[in-house]
């Protein structure tokens, strides 16, 4: 197997783009990729392009009718069909939305592909992370899947156990229906709480279909959780059931949106504790996948502060280059930041709370408190479906 890391990247992903007043913002993307670039991690891995992916590929998530639905409108924006999801607020219609959102979906199609056949050890696509789409219909600022056409092609191919991570601040809604009643995809999703934020959905209860109980995990986390407690739930649910279900590729979402600056939701969680989550999801590939690990961007709506520094970080650790969190941020980066948007970029690579402090669940738990609540909730529902201790 290659020890090479991919970053999968097209300019023309920065095409998906809502409109000028729309949350996802594609600058976020462009400046990720400057990042990535002035801190030098190109040289340290394969930037590839794959090709977008076609309707056979679409359809192992999205049904024909959708698909044809969102051409429809990409080909004229006025004829969008909100019973689709799309020419809503959420998920206005804007021209070629088809062909950039198959690109983005093809991105991590072929990153799948190449972590599976040992092209590459590792694969990162941080315009990816789509997770709210439905087989039927966008949500929540997503038209294709991506997340779960990548496990679906995995599958295709021959896989018999795919992981899924995801610790963006939503639940990952999408990537669990599309798999709720299939025991061969485990999916976890570290999600601020449904009272408090769309899409209102993973609750602890939600555990998969009959034929599939205990595939699905839901960590549904309290408003104001910041690092110790966000990184104490990770570590209280995610290594053990990954070392049970022994997944032969690990994929995972790595929304940047649970920041306490993300104006969009409510978790208080510094870069810092992004990047400890990140590395430890590469551990976590080695000690049960073989090392084979898929990794996509997400939600993240502090598009200058937060989601380039979260994700250079991401691509750094997949690289075998982390960017030290101390280290200050290139000069010419910040001043294309600010050419490009009239803000002020940030100086360092850390929030100042490096390293963080956590504690684990296994010193004991304290059950008034509200983040113990939540994990062991995940837990009562789950571990003994799986035939582990609660």
């Amino acid at each position: 197997m290659s020890g090479h890391a991919q970053l999968m990247w097209d300019e023309a992903v920065t095409g998906y783009d809502f409109g000028p007043q729309h949350p996802m913002n594609p600058v976020r993307l462009d400046l990720t990729r400057s990042l990535v670039r002035a801190f030098g991690l190109d040289r340290r891995l394969d930037v590839v392009a794959a090709r977008p992916a076609g309707e056979s590929t679409l359809r192992l998530v999205h049904r024909q009718d959708y698909i044809d639905a969102v051409k429809a409108a990409s080909a004229d924006p006025r004829a969008a069909d909100s019973a689709y999801g799309i020419g809503t607020v959420d998920d206005p219609a804007f021209t070629r939305m088809h062909e950039v959102s198959a690109l983005i979906a093809g991105q991590s199609v072929g990153a799948a592909e190449a972590v599976w056949r040992g092209d590459a050890l590792h694969a990162v696509n941080f315009a990816g992370g789509l997770h709210h789409a439905m087989p039927g219909a966008a949500a929540g600022f997503c038209v294709y899947n991506d997340a779960s056409l990548a496990i679906a092609r995995l599958l295709e191919l021959g896989a018999e156990r795919v992981a899924y991570v995801d610790v963006d601040v939503h639940h990952g809604d999408g990537v669990q229906a599309a798999f709720w009643d299939d025991p061969r995809v485990l999916t976890v999703s570290l999600h601020e709480h449904p009272r408090t934020l769309f899409p209102g959905t993973g609750w602890p209860e939600e555990t998969g279909a009959d034929s599939a109980e205990g595939s699905a995990v839901n960590v549904a986390l309290p408003a104001g959780t910041g690092d110790a407690g966000w990184l104490r739930a990770f570590h209280a649910v995610v290594p053990e059931l990954l070392a049970d279900f022994r997944p032969q590729v690990l994929v995972s979402q790595h929304g940047a949106d649970t920041h306490f600056e993300d104006p969009l939701a409510h978790l208080a969680v510094s870069l810092d504790a992004q990047r400890a989550v990140q590395a430890a999801c590469h551990d976590l590939a080695h000690e049960h996948a073989d090392g084979r690990w898929l990794a996509l961007g997400g939600g993240g709506y502090s598009v200058v502060d937060v989601v380039p520094r979260s994700w250079t970080h991401l691509v750094g650790i997949a690289a075998g280059a982390p960017v030290e969190p101390g280290a200050e941020v290139p000069e010419e980066w910040r001043q294309e930041v600010f050419a490009r948007t009239r803000l002020p970029g940030p100086r360092r690579m850390t929030d100042g709370r490096w390293p963080v402090d956590w504690a684990a669940w296994d010193a004991g738990y304290d059950p008034a408190d509200r983040l113990d609540q939540a994990v062991l909730a995940a837990r009562r529902a789950v571990f003994p479906l799986r035939g582990l201790l609660a």
